[in-house]
């Protein structure tokens, strides 16, 4: 039901946008603000979501993104795309569908080499307070408060490795202030999670407080340098999970396009140590 819902909240502002709201894009706001994608789809950096709204539309308009990004591991891969819509600067919808690619070790456990995870992610996110170009004379940053819905497509072999369900919610509060002087970018996030894994190995019935931090430095109008950490729980009694950081580099060449490579560190992973590789991610947007 709040998949069916937020997939019809989606095409009505595809088709119909607020009558306030231009039906062209303005494309009215700064370069870099509507951030990139993140895995589960929703404006921010590789991992963790910011309080920013996707795309570039102002508060008299809206804004789009689609993305796709593939994350290569020591002994995994995953994959990711969907698509997000901003409105007024105020409200974001995002859709993810992802894949958790196993590789050899799935042959290993039984599953067959190759074996994929499948989830589909379902976000919304609200502009509280704030704004992170025009409130330069105060440390007030721009707030958003976020939820992610995510469901596991293979409920009966992620059950059998210890979770106690397939399908699970993150809340999460998001705080980011942009140092246009200082040409600096500061996040931080709140986040309410059931999650094994970022759900690609279910979820638990316990519910745990997690936090998430990211900086960037703008090294010029289209080039930012920056790291995020995300520390995630460790309930699965077969194997520990361990927390997550990337040091990134994005490129915006214009507001149409934005390219990011990453070095990612997501640690342990169903008992395999040290899963390091590469984060690629490519966006358009408007």
């Amino acid at each position: 039901m709040i998949r069916f819902m937020f997939m019809a909240a989606l095409a009505t502002m595809i088709v119909s946008p607020p009558a306030a709201a231009q039906w062209a894009p303005d494309r009215g706001r700064l370069l870099m603000t509507g951030g990139v994608s993140q895995i589960e789809g929703q404006g921010g950096s590789g991992l963790v979501p910011w309080a920013l709204i996707t795309g570039y539309g102002s508060e008299l308009s809206w804004g789009a993104s689609a993305f796709v990004t593939d994350v290569q591991l020591s002994d995994f891969s995953i994959s990711s795309h969907g698509l997000a819509v901003g409105v007024r600067n105020r409200l974001e919808l995002s859709y993810a569908r992802q894949a958790f690619d196993t590789e050899e070790l799935g042959g290993a456990l039984g599953l067959g080499e190759g074996f994929e995870f499948d989830q589909e992610v379902f976000g919304a996110k609200l502009r509280l307070a704030g704004d992170v170009v025009t409130d330069q004379d105060t440390w007030l940053p721009q707030i958003s408060v976020g939820i992610q819905v995510k469901k596991n497509k293979d409920g009966d072999i992620v059950r059998a490795v210890g979770a106690d369900d397939d399908e699970g919610v993150d809340y999460y509060l998001s705080a980011t202030k942009l140092l246009l002087a200082q040409s600096l970018l500061l996040g931080g996030t709140i986040r309410s999670t059931e999650a094994n894994q970022l759900g690609f190995l279910g979820f638990s019935s316990t519910r745990t407080i997690q936090v998430e931090a990211t900086a960037a430095a703008l090294l010029t109008k289209r080039l930012a340098l920056g790291g995020e950490v995300r520390t995630k729980p460790d309930n699965l009694a077969f194997a520990e999970e361990e927390d997550a950081a990337t040091a990134y580099l994005a490129y915006f060449p214009s507001k149409y396009l934005s390219l990011t490579a990453a070095y990612a560190d997501l640690g342990t992973i169903a008992g395999l140590d040290d899963q390091t590789g590469s984060y690629l991610s490519v966006q358009g947007s408007f």
